[in-house]
C-alpha cells in the first residue's frame, strides 16, 4: 500500500481501518514495519494510536531516518511501538522477522530493553539486488531511484549523512552487482534514473575514477534516458564531464551558499574558484545542471542570501534551487542551535523561521525569492534585482515544504 504523505484525502481513521482489512483476524500474529520519516512525522504520530484503539496487538516495528537519528531513549517518542531498527535495516529486520524473541541484534531496540543507540550495518555487496532479483518489476519508460553507495564522507552539520549515533561505515558496491543493474536498466527501456547517493563523485581521486567508469558503462550499454546525479562540484574533473556529455545527465551540485560567514556553522566551505570552473565546464559541453541553496542559515541574513543567488545568476545556472533550513533529527546543527537563536515554525515538517540574524519578515522575504526560482526554472532572470522585482509580490507556498496539516485524528 503506497500513499503521498501530502495527500489531503488521506484520513487517518480510514487509513488504520485499511490496514486492519490486511490481517483479517490475525491482528496479534501480524508484525507492521514502518519507515519513519521527517515528512511522514506527524502521520505516524497519529496512525499507531489509531491501530492500537482499534484492536491491533501485534508487534510495530519502526526503521528510517527519524529512529536512526534519535538519541538512546527513542521508544519514548514513539509509545505505541515495539521494536525499533537503527541504521541499514535490510539485515536486521529479517532477523526480527524471523522470530518473536527479542534477539540480540545490533541497531535492533526492543521496548522495555537497553537502548545502545548502535546502528544495524550491512555488506552491500552480499545484500540481494531489488532489481536484479525481481522485486521490483520495470515497466518500459519507468523513472527508477538507484543507489551505487551509502554513507558520506563530508560533515555538514545540517545533513543526516554525517553521522547517526555510533557512525555508520560508508557503503560501496565494487562487485559486478552495478553493471549488471546497469545492462537491466538499459533492457528494460528506463526513461530515467535518479541516483541516490549523498554524493555521486565522493572518495577523492578513486571515487573519481569509479564515478566516471560507471557512466562510461552507461555509455558502452546504450543508455538512452536521463540521469540525475548529485555531485561535489569541487571533485568534477575533465573525464567525468566528458562522460556526462555523453549521455543525457543533470548534476545536482548542492551549493548551499556562496557566504565564508555562513560556511562555518554549517561546517560546508566551497571552493568558489572551482566551482566557477565546475560551472562553465558545463555550460561548454552542454551538461544539464542545476544548484541547489539554503535560505535560513545561521548568520544569514536576506542580503546575504541575496549575493549567493546573485553569484549563481550571474552564471547563468539553468535550474536554481532555494530550500528552507530544516534542524534534522540527530544532526550538529538541531544540537547547537540555541547559539544563534534559531526558531522553527509550528508545521508537520518544521522548518527554520527565524534566527538571531533574521526575522520572520525576513524569512518570507527569502521564502519570495524561493518561490520566485521556482515560477522561472530554465528562464531565470539575469540578476538579481530582475528576481527581487518578480518575488516582491508573490504569495508564498509553504505547502511546498510540508505535508498538509488536514489531518482527521482518530
Amino acid at each position: 500500500m503506497v500513499m503521498a504523505a501530502n495527500d489531503p484525502t488521506i484520513n487517518i481513521d480510514d487509513l488504520s481501518t485499511h490496514i486492519l482489512a490486511q490481517c483479517d483476524d490475525e491482528r496479534g500474529e501480524i508484525d507492521l514495519a514502518v519507515g519513519v520519516y521527517v515528512w511522514s512525522e506527524g502521520l505516524v504520530g497519529a496512525l499507531l494510536p489509531s491501530l492500537r484503539a482499534r484492536g491491533f496487538r501485534g508487534r510495530i516495528i519502526l526503521g528510517g531516518p527519524q529512529i536512526s537519528y534519535a538519541a538512546e531513549g527513542v521508544e519514548r517518542l514513539y509509545p505505541d511501538a515495539d521494536v525499533f531498527v537503527r541504521g541499514f535495516a535490510e539485515a536486521a529486520l529479517v532477523e526480527v522477522l524471523s522470530s518473536t524473541a527479542r534477539k540480540r541484534i545490533q541497531g535492533v531496540v526492543y521496548r522495555g530493553g537497553f537502548d545502545r543507540g548502535r546502528q544495524a550495518n550491512i555488506n552491500f555487496d552480499e545484500t540481494p539486488s531489488p532489481w536484479l532479483d525481481g522485486t521490483f518489476h520495470i515497466e518500459p519508460g519507468s523513472f527508477v531511484r538507484w543507489e551505487t553507495q551509502r554513507g558520506c564522507p563530508f560533515r555538514c552539520s545540517f545533513c543526516q549523512h554525517r553521522e547517526a549515533g555510533q557512525s555508520v561505515p560508508r557503503q560501496r558496491s565494487e562487485s559486478g552487482r552495478i553493471g549488471r543493474e546497469i545492462e537491466l536498466f538499459v533492457e528494460r527501456g528506463v526513461r530515467e534514473i535518479a541516483v541516490l547517493d549523498p554524493v555521486f563523485n565522493s572518495g577523492g581521486p578513486t571515487g573519481a575514477r569509479r564515478s566516471t567508469r560507471l557512466l562510461r558503462r552507461f555509455s558502452d550499454v546504450g543508455y538512452r534516458g536521463r540521469l540525475s546525479l548529485q555531485c561535489r562540484p569541487e571533485h568534477v574533473d575533465d573525464d567525468f564531464i566528458d562522460a556526462c556529455a555523453a549521455l543525457d545527465t543533470c548534476l545536482e551540485f548542492g551549493l548551499q551558499t556562496t557566504e565564508r560567514r555562513e560556511w562555518k556553522p554549517i561546517q560546508r566551505g566551497n571552493k568558489l574558484e572551482t566551482v566557477d570552473a565546475t560551472l562553465s565546464a558545463c555550460r561548454d559541453k552542454g551538461v544539464d545542471h542545476q544548484v541547489s541553496l539554503i535560505f535560513g542559515l545561521p548568520e544569514q541574513t536576506v542580503e546575504s542570501f541575496e549575493r549567493s543567488l546573485a553569484w549563481c545568476l550571474e552564471r547563468e545556472v539553468p535550474v536554481i534551487k532555494a530550500f528552507p533550513l530544516m534542524l534534522l533529527r540527530g544532526t550538529e546543527l538541531e544540537r547547537t542551535r540555541s547559539r544563534w537563536s534559531l526558531r522553527e515554525t509550528t508545521t508537520p515538517m518544521p522548518i527554520v523561521c527565524g534566527s538571531s540574524t533574521f526575522d520572520e519578515r525576513d524569512w518570507l522575504r527569502m521564502a519570495q525569492l524561493s518561490q520566485a526560482l521556482r515560477m522561472t526554472e530554465r528562464n531565470h532572470p539575469r540578476s538579481i534585482e530582475g528576481l527581487r522585482a518578480l518575488a516582491r509580490d508573490l504569495e508564498c507556498d509553504e505547502s511546498r515544504w510540508n505535508p498538509t496539516q488536514d489531518r482527521h485524528p482518530a
